[in-house]
């Protein structure tokens, strides 16, 4: 709106609502353009930046030169102190407008997702904070001409004959600074759901160079919502500049208190100084502070609103989530319980695999006793998938799921992790996902013979002093054949077959019907097994939880988990099950979390 302004004072008949419309085709327009990535996005607006700051620069030095170059003279600090004491009250009422003539360095450096840190650091000292400082001279030097220029100094000191590009390029301009600001906000909606503290929302990774550069969709619409209920509402620059004062300043204030805490906590930086840091710099934010309160009910309180409102959806969905997870870490089923069930796991198992999706890496989940309790069978394998998300572009199929064995072999239970990087396909063919994931269960199988068969290897030669050992396939013992008490499955088990092979890592992908001899006979029991529950399907658990507060919990309490929180969870982004799976191949069981 400060851009599209100056045609009010060049063309007839534009006026308020003129402005309005313009702005928001602008916005509009702006928020259209997001899907791309910010590296495309940057890359068409990096010129018109730098013609900005150019044109800044350029047209201060002319101002000065061309009105009053004693202006220089205002570097002096002691003008500070005249200022003040000439204008008492008001001088400090007029802090409230110079906040705006700072603001965007906060914007820079909430970009560090998006941006390295050197090319901030070397664009602010050589390119923005010059040509601003030339910029606001040049003005100053044109109001001691043209005092009564002050509500529209920026388009009344530029030059006659430049009036219509730099219009073009401060509307590029204040589109690029917009620009800064919906990314940044994607980068703290990103690092806030990476702690848990904001509703699951849908991330698009726009650059497979930088993790950082991303595009939230839910995001963008609010803000381009948002932004046109502001414009539409307000009509008026004075109150949105009231706004943003105050959201800046607010943000300098936070800035200071958490670099304070590091240089503490982290730094470990000397105490007289972490004391001296805020000392200074808080004591002038909260100057500041203090005077853009004054303009609270002309506009201020809009950022304190929406500030209140994330941080109470954000408090929410942390408070929910941590319950929750407290709640199902409680109720893992103990190793000790599985252990007196038996093998059959006190029901009947089935070919087939059950593919089983929670969030704990380690233990048994209690849904998993909500199936046991309320299906009257369940699979001959079940694998517990836990998927994790890792700062890395791609993972490697080879490297994708992480096996570990739960409670003895013959239960055929298995702990999977499965790792995704930001530009994964997570919407993978569920056919190639539960190929892949066999094709490495059977690896983790081989491997871990391989590891047993060494260990014993090992013992053996620790208890034998004789070197020469010999091997007998006549006299091979069936050792593992006895761990395997219960059959896996109800019918003739696969023949062994005599074929020769040895543990060599390029075997995984050798039928499980061409074993050797020397291999340990309970391994191709179980390579075997696993091929026919492959053969049987898969199904894919998943629970459907429902988190309420205990009967005896405070009223607050059971007003935001059973309301507010239960709400977030129906209409936030679904949990780690995220692959194209049939409904057919799906079952889902209801668990209720009491927290």
């Amino acid at each position: 709106m400060s851009a599209v302004s100056g045609l009010q004072g060049r063309i007839p008949g534009f006026g308020t609502d003129a402005l309005v419309v313009t702005s928001i085709i602008i916005l509009v327009g702006l928020f259209s353009i997001q899907r791309f990535g910010t590296s495309k996005v940057g890359f068409m607006f990096a010129p018109a930046l730098a013609l900005w700051f150019f044109s800044l620069g350029a047209i201060g030095i002319y101002n000065m030169f061309k009105y009053d170059i004693t202006v220089l003279k205002a570097i002096n600090p002691f003008y500070i102190y005249l200022f003040f004491k000439k204008n008492s009250t008001n001088g400090w009422s007029a802090l409230g407008g110079c906040v705006l003539c700072i603001t965007g360095a906060e914007a820079m450096f909430a970009d560090l997702g998006h941006f390295s840190v050197p090319s901030i650091q070397i664009a602010f000292t050589t390119v923005v904070f010059p040509c601003l400082l030339l910029a606001y001279m040049g003005q100053a030097a044109y109001l001691l001409k043209n005092p009564h220029a002050a509500s529209r100094i920026f388009y009344d000191s530029v030059p006659d004959g430049l009036f219509w590009p730099v219009f073009v390029t401060a509307t590029v301009a204040a589109v690029i600074a917009s620009q800064a600001m919906i990314s940044a906000s994607f980068s703290c909606v990103k690092q806030a759901m990476a702690l848990g503290c904001f509703p699951r929302l849908k991330i698009i990774h726009t650059s497979k160079k930088m993790m950082g550069q991303i595009y939230i969709p839910v995001i963008n619409y609010f803000l381009m919502v948002m932004c046109i209920i502001v414009v539409a509402v307000f009509r008026s620059t004075t109150q949105i500049a009231n706004a943003y004062g105050i959201a800046e300043v607010g943000v300098m204030i936070v800035s200071t208190t958490l670099v304070t805490l590091v240089m503490l906590l982290i730094w470990q930086t000397n105490l007289f100084l972490a004391i001296c840091f805020p000392l200074i710099f808080g004591t002038i934010e909260l100057i500041y502070l203090s005077a853009v309160l004054s303009k609270l009910l002309e506009g201020g309180w809009l950022p304190l609103a929406f500030a209140s409102f994330f941080l109470c959806v954000m408090y929410t969905w942390n408070y929910g989530s941590v319950l929750k997870y407290q709640s199902e870490v409680r109720g893992k089923i103990s190793m000790d319980l599985m252990l007196e069930l038996g093998s059959s796991l006190g029901t009947v198992r089935v070919p087939g695999i059950g593919l089983l999706y929670n969030e704990l890496v380690q233990g048994i989940p209690s849904v998993f006793g909500q199936f046991l309790l309320d299906l009257p069978a369940i699979h001959s394998t079940v694998v517990f998938v836990c998927i994790k998300y890792v700062p890395v572009p791609v993972v490697p199929q080879e490297e994708r799921f992480l096996f570990r064995r739960v409670c003895p072999k013959d239960y055929h239970m298995f702990r999977c992790i499965a790792r995704y990087g930001y530009k994964d396909i997570r919407k993978e063919d569920h056919h190639a996902f539960e190929q892949l994931l066999v094709e490495s269960l059977e690896r983790f199988l081989r491997k871990e013979a391989q590891d047993l068969a060494l260990e014993g290897s090992l013992h053996e030669r620790d208890l034998d002093s004789i070197s020469m050992t010999s091997k007998d396939d006549d006299n091979q013992d069936l050792d593992g054949i006895g761990d395997l008490k219960t059959p896996l499955l109800q019918g003739p088990r696969t023949d062994e077959t005599g074929a020769s092979t040895s543990l060599r890592p390029q075997l995984p992908e050798l039928p499980a019907s061409v074993m050797s001899v020397d291999e340990d006979p309970s391994l191709e029991y179980e390579l075997s097994a696993l091929k026919e529950a492959s053969d049987s399907g898969f199904t894919y658990l998943l629970g459907h939880g429902d988190v309420r507060a205990t009967k005896n919990s405070v009223f607050l309490k059971k007003l935001v988990v059973n309301y507010f929180y239960a709400f977030l969870r129906r209409n936030c982004r679904g949990g780690a099950a995220t692959m194209r799976v049939p409904h057919m191949n799906i079952m889902r069981v209801g668990m209720t979390y009491m927290v």
